[in-house]
Protein backbone atom coordinates (compact mmCIF):
# COMPACT_ATOMS: atom_id res chain seq x y z
CA UNK A 1 0.00 0.00 0.00
CA UNK A 2 1.39 3.38 -0.96
CA UNK A 3 1.41 6.35 1.33
CA UNK A 4 0.73 9.87 0.10
CA UNK A 5 4.50 10.56 0.02
CA UNK A 6 6.37 10.68 -3.30
CA UNK A 7 9.12 8.18 -4.07
CA UNK A 8 12.40 9.19 -2.35
CA UNK A 9 14.08 10.28 -5.59
CA UNK A 10 11.13 12.60 -6.33
CA UNK A 11 10.93 14.08 -2.84
CA UNK A 12 12.86 17.39 -2.78
CA UNK A 13 13.32 17.09 1.01
CA UNK A 14 14.75 13.56 0.88
CA UNK A 15 18.22 12.80 2.18
CA UNK A 16 20.50 12.34 -0.89
CA UNK A 17 22.24 9.32 0.69
CA UNK A 18 18.89 7.63 1.34
CA UNK A 19 17.82 8.34 -2.23
CA UNK A 20 21.12 6.96 -3.55
CA UNK A 21 20.75 3.79 -1.46
CA UNK A 22 17.21 3.36 -2.73
CA UNK A 23 18.31 3.74 -6.36
CA UNK A 24 21.22 1.32 -5.97
CA UNK A 25 19.05 -1.30 -4.27
CA UNK A 26 16.42 -0.99 -6.99
CA UNK A 27 19.09 -1.41 -9.68
CA UNK A 28 20.60 -4.45 -7.98
CA UNK A 29 17.15 -6.01 -7.62
CA UNK A 30 16.80 -6.23 -11.41
CA UNK A 31 20.25 -7.66 -12.19
CA UNK A 32 23.86 -7.48 -10.97
CA UNK A 33 25.59 -4.25 -11.95
CA UNK A 34 29.13 -2.98 -12.03
CA UNK A 35 30.14 -0.02 -9.92
CA UNK A 36 30.50 2.05 -13.09
CA UNK A 37 26.93 1.27 -14.16
CA UNK A 38 25.63 2.27 -10.74
CA UNK A 39 27.69 5.47 -10.79
CA UNK A 40 26.10 6.34 -14.13
CA UNK A 41 22.60 5.66 -12.83
CA UNK A 42 23.19 7.84 -9.75
CA UNK A 43 24.59 10.60 -11.93
CA UNK A 44 21.51 10.43 -14.19
CA UNK A 45 19.37 10.87 -11.08
CA UNK A 46 21.42 13.94 -10.05
CA UNK A 47 22.91 12.42 -6.92
CA UNK A 48 25.96 14.47 -5.85
CA UNK A 49 29.22 12.68 -6.75
CA UNK A 50 30.53 12.64 -3.17
CA UNK A 51 27.28 11.08 -1.90
CA UNK A 52 27.30 8.52 -4.72
CA UNK A 53 30.90 7.55 -3.94
CA UNK A 54 30.18 7.14 -0.24
CA UNK A 55 27.09 5.01 -0.86
CA UNK A 56 28.85 2.82 -3.44
CA UNK A 57 31.86 2.43 -1.14
CA UNK A 58 29.52 1.12 1.54
CA UNK A 59 27.85 -1.28 -0.90
CA UNK A 60 31.29 -2.56 -1.90
CA UNK A 61 32.27 -2.97 1.73
CA UNK A 62 29.29 -5.25 2.36
CA UNK A 63 29.93 -7.06 -0.95
CA UNK A 64 26.68 -6.06 -2.65
CA UNK A 65 28.75 -4.38 -5.36
CA UNK A 66 31.78 -6.41 -6.47
CA UNK A 67 33.22 -5.80 -9.94
CA UNK A 68 35.36 -8.95 -9.87
CA UNK A 69 32.37 -11.16 -9.03
CA UNK A 70 30.23 -9.28 -11.56
CA UNK A 71 32.84 -9.88 -14.28
CA UNK A 72 33.14 -13.59 -13.43
CA UNK A 73 29.38 -14.08 -13.61
CA UNK A 74 29.04 -11.95 -16.76
CA UNK A 75 31.67 -14.01 -18.59
CA UNK A 76 30.22 -17.31 -17.36
CA UNK A 77 26.65 -16.57 -18.44
CA UNK A 78 27.36 -14.71 -21.69
CA UNK A 79 29.80 -17.39 -22.80
CA UNK A 80 27.38 -20.18 -21.94
CA UNK A 81 24.09 -18.74 -23.18
CA UNK A 82 25.21 -16.43 -25.99
CA UNK A 83 28.32 -18.34 -27.13
CA UNK A 84 30.34 -15.14 -27.05
CA UNK A 85 34.10 -15.36 -27.47
CA UNK A 86 36.67 -13.58 -25.33
CA UNK A 87 36.91 -10.64 -27.76
CA UNK A 88 33.23 -9.76 -27.45
CA UNK A 89 33.20 -10.41 -23.70
CA UNK A 90 36.23 -8.15 -23.24
CA UNK A 91 34.43 -5.33 -25.10
CA UNK A 92 31.25 -5.78 -23.07
CA UNK A 93 33.13 -5.71 -19.78
CA UNK A 94 34.96 -2.54 -20.86
CA UNK A 95 31.60 -0.92 -21.69
CA UNK A 96 30.45 -1.79 -18.17
CA UNK A 97 33.48 -0.05 -16.68
CA UNK A 98 35.33 -3.19 -15.56
CA UNK A 99 39.08 -2.63 -15.19
CA UNK A 100 41.21 -4.46 -17.77
CA UNK A 101 43.01 -6.64 -15.20
CA UNK A 102 39.70 -7.67 -13.58
CA UNK A 103 38.28 -8.47 -17.02
CA UNK A 104 41.31 -10.56 -17.98
CA UNK A 105 41.02 -12.56 -14.75
CA UNK A 106 37.36 -13.28 -15.52
CA UNK A 107 38.15 -14.21 -19.13
CA UNK A 108 40.54 -16.93 -17.98
CA UNK A 109 37.54 -19.20 -17.45
CA UNK A 110 37.00 -19.31 -21.25
CA UNK A 111 39.54 -21.78 -22.65
CA UNK A 112 40.72 -22.05 -26.24
CA UNK A 113 39.04 -25.47 -26.43
CA UNK A 114 35.71 -24.07 -25.20
CA UNK A 115 35.89 -21.19 -27.68
CA UNK A 116 36.68 -23.58 -30.53
CA UNK A 117 33.82 -25.93 -29.57
CA UNK A 118 31.37 -23.02 -29.36
CA UNK A 119 32.39 -21.71 -32.78
CA UNK A 120 32.04 -25.15 -34.32
CA UNK A 121 28.62 -25.66 -32.76
CA UNK A 122 27.41 -22.27 -33.99
CA UNK A 123 28.42 -23.07 -37.57
CA UNK A 124 27.04 -26.63 -37.43
CA UNK A 125 23.66 -25.26 -36.33
CA UNK A 126 23.52 -23.17 -39.52
CA UNK A 127 24.05 -26.06 -41.91
CA UNK A 128 20.95 -27.40 -43.64
CA UNK A 129 20.76 -30.67 -45.59
CA UNK A 130 19.63 -28.87 -48.76
CA UNK A 131 22.81 -26.77 -48.93
CA UNK A 132 25.13 -27.66 -51.80
CA UNK A 133 28.49 -26.97 -50.20
CA UNK A 134 30.36 -28.67 -53.04
CA UNK A 135 29.47 -25.74 -55.35
CA UNK A 136 32.26 -23.13 -55.10
CA UNK A 137 29.92 -20.11 -55.21
CA UNK A 138 27.67 -21.55 -52.49
CA UNK A 139 30.66 -22.50 -50.38
CA UNK A 140 32.08 -18.96 -50.64
CA UNK A 141 28.71 -17.38 -49.81
CA UNK A 142 28.24 -19.45 -46.67
CA UNK A 143 31.87 -19.02 -45.66
CA UNK A 144 31.43 -15.22 -45.72
CA UNK A 145 28.14 -15.41 -43.80
CA UNK A 146 29.37 -17.76 -41.11
CA UNK A 147 32.72 -16.04 -40.62
CA UNK A 148 30.86 -12.73 -40.22
CA UNK A 149 28.51 -14.34 -37.67
CA UNK A 150 31.49 -15.62 -35.67
CA UNK A 151 33.21 -12.22 -35.90
CA UNK A 152 30.10 -10.54 -34.42
CA UNK A 153 30.36 -12.95 -31.52
CA UNK A 154 33.98 -11.94 -30.95
CA UNK A 155 35.81 -14.91 -32.43
CA UNK A 156 39.29 -14.40 -33.83
CA UNK A 157 39.14 -14.20 -37.67
CA UNK A 158 41.72 -16.93 -38.23
CA UNK A 159 39.85 -19.27 -35.87
CA UNK A 160 36.56 -18.39 -37.58
CA UNK A 161 37.88 -19.14 -41.08
CA UNK A 162 39.46 -22.38 -39.89
CA UNK A 163 36.31 -23.62 -38.16
CA UNK A 164 34.05 -22.69 -41.08
CA UNK A 165 36.34 -24.42 -43.59
CA UNK A 166 36.53 -27.50 -41.37
CA UNK A 167 32.75 -27.75 -40.92
CA UNK A 168 32.08 -27.16 -44.62
CA UNK A 169 34.65 -29.81 -45.56
CA UNK A 170 33.01 -32.29 -43.19
CA UNK A 171 29.55 -31.51 -44.55
CA UNK A 172 30.67 -31.61 -48.21
CA UNK A 173 32.44 -34.92 -47.58
CA UNK A 174 29.38 -36.50 -45.97
CA UNK A 175 27.00 -35.42 -48.78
Amino acid sequence: MRSGRPAPELDPDANPAAVARSIVLAQLTHAPKSRHQLEQKLSERHIPADVAQAVLDRFELVKLVDDAEFAQEWVRTRSLYKSLARGALRRELAEKGIAAEVAEAALEQVSDDLERAQAQELVERKIRPAMDLTDRAERDKYTRRWVAMLARKGFNPSLAYGIVAEVIDQQAGSS
